[in-house]
């Protein structure tokens, strides 16, 4: 890519009569929308944000003409998709000046690309060296993502053409409404908010580097508690709020899980600002999909998928109920009340498989756990994507003793499967799960709470005719991406009349 160069200075975008050829027309009648995100999972993810900006956009394309800008990070320069120069956005601050790059997926999608190699072609996770720690620069990173949707939205971009909104995506993106309020631009930005716990917050010296104007570093801008916050700016300057689930929406304008923000966003939510849209998941989570239809019988299927995961995790044969967890190992997603509640689940029976990685002492204790409970307890730590399927397909029961879960995407996959989530009643979790029905919920997120819900999955695996009939249930549950669609473009509009 050494040898991608442009024209050194911004193009604005006149009108649509130039348009080469090379340029898809955009339908009539369909907004244009930059969905803007710093993961995607078919190039790069790191949680369940990358499996929405990958779906989210999919799903929109029936009623908007909707592109994705994600920065070119090496997993997304190695990719075998031709990415085509479009434009060269300039610079501001320290933010350096960068080429725009655009490819189009195999699908049909259109992919806008940031093409600095200095600052995303590394090793690591978008957000982390290969030590695990944050990448020194990320300020500077996150703000060339967020300021270049703002160039784009405002005519510096691909010269044929320019969105009538952006959908940013958690702090990464967030700076994208303060450039854009900054330079008097009324093109309407949605924000959603993925997870509230994670800010992006630096330090206030930051501001000059950032081109962010000194006026705005005050309680109505991008100051928090003493510090520059990127999630703040997106909170106070974007048009609409949306969050991933209706109980998370309400949850974080309380002090209990606002981070904090619960002020600003309970004034946001009285304004009609925040917006709770649950989150859906792609039509392949189900047994059926590829055949199956009306012989399929789920018994034996989960069955004989059981036996596999067993086999591959070094378990023994059983015939009581298999628990599985399938998270990122870390205090947010209760994974130490889950330890606590292995022995309960050993004692009465059951087996339990994990995967997953995240806090060095929470996979030490998951370790720790499987040499306790030889042939009971099975770990893997790490994450494979088809085993995490397989272990879907086979357990009787997902754990999810999440502490707060602003969506979820697992015990949706888990009901399509035919596991039953026993989770908090919380955020997405709450939204999604019928308790009693799905899956079992419980209240206060304690070991107790978790051994409580779990003993009531015991009950229903004993009564044959109970458990199938959940089951029934959990598999016709309806997790598509549709309804979600419909209602992000419905919120696209009320921000355009706001």
């Amino acid at each position: 890519m050494s040898c991608f160069t442009l024209n050194p200075h911004p193009v604005a975008v006149t009108g649509q009569g130039g348009l080469s050829a090379r340029v898809a027309a955009t339908p009539r009648g369909k907004r244009k929308v930059l969905f803007v995100t710093s993961e995607m999972s078919d190039f790069v993810q790191t949680g369940g944000l990358g499996e929405v900006s990958a779906a989210l956009p999919r799903a929109l394309r029936s009623t908007c003409d909707v592109r994705v800008l994600i920065p070119g990070y090496r997993q997304v320069l190695e990719r075998q998709h031709a990415i085509e120069p479009v434009a060269h956005l300039p610079g501001r601050g320290e933010i350096p000046p960068c080429d725009l790059g655009r490819m189009t997926t195999p699908d049909g999608l259109v992919v806008y690309v940031l093409m600095a190699p200095r600052l995303y072609n590394r090793d690591g996770t978008p957000y982390l060296d290969i030590r695990g720690n944050d990448w020194v620069d990320n300020d500077i990173r996150f703000a060339r993502l967020g300021l270049a949707a703002a160039d784009m939205a405002t005519g510096f971009g691909d010269p044929g053409w320019q969105p009538d909104n952006l959908h940013l995506n958690d702090w990464p993106t967030s700076l994208a409404s303060g450039y854009l309020a900054w330079r008097g631009s009324s093109v309407p930005s949605i924000l959603t908010i993925h997870n509230l716990a994670y800010q992006g917050s630096f330090d206030a010296a930051r501001l000059g580097p950032l081109g962010i104007p000194q006026d705005a570093y005050c309680i109505d801008g991008v100051e928090f508690y003493g510090k520059l916050s990127f999630l703040k700016a997106g909170l106070q300057y974007s048009s609409h709020l949306t969050t991933v689930s209706s109980t998370y929406a309400a949850e974080i304008t309380t002090p209990e899980l606002g981070c904090g923000l619960d002020g600003l966003l309970l004034k946001r939510s009285r304004e009609g600002r925040l917006t709770g849209i649950v989150n859906g998941i792609e039509d392949t989570w189900t047994p059926h999909h590829g055949g199956g239809g009306d012989t399929f019988d789920a018994a034996r299927w989960k069955s004989r998928h059981a036996d596999y995961v067993r086999g591959t995790f070094g378990l023994q044969l059983a015939h009581g109920p298999l628990f599985a967890i399938i998270s990122r190992l870390v205090h947010q997603k209760g994974v130490d009340l889950a330890i606590e509640a292995a022995d309960t689940i050993v004692a009465h029976g059951g087996q339990l498989v994990v995967t997953g990685e995240g806090d060095p002492r929470l996979e030490q204790g998951m370790r720790d756990l499987a040499l306790r409970h030889r042939g009971a307890v099975g770990v893997r730590i790490g994450f494979d994507r088809n085993e995490a399927r397989a272990m879907f397909a086979g357990s009787d029961f997902l754990l999810m003793p999440s502490r707060f879960e602003p969506c979820g995407l697992s015990q949706m996959y888990a009901q399509k499967f035919g596991s039953l989530p026993i989770a908090h009643r919380t955020g997405g979790l709450a939204d999604t799960i019928s308790d009693g029905q799905t899956g079992f919920l419980f209240g206060a997120p304690t070991a107790g709470g978790l051994n409580t819900a779990i003993k009531r999955g015991f009950e229903a695996f004993v009564s044959s005719s109970r458990l199938a009939l959940m089951r029934r249930a959990a598999m016709s549950m309806s997790f598509g991406w549709d309804h979600s669609a419909s209602r992000y473009a419905d919120t696209y509009r009320m921000a355009e009349a706001a």
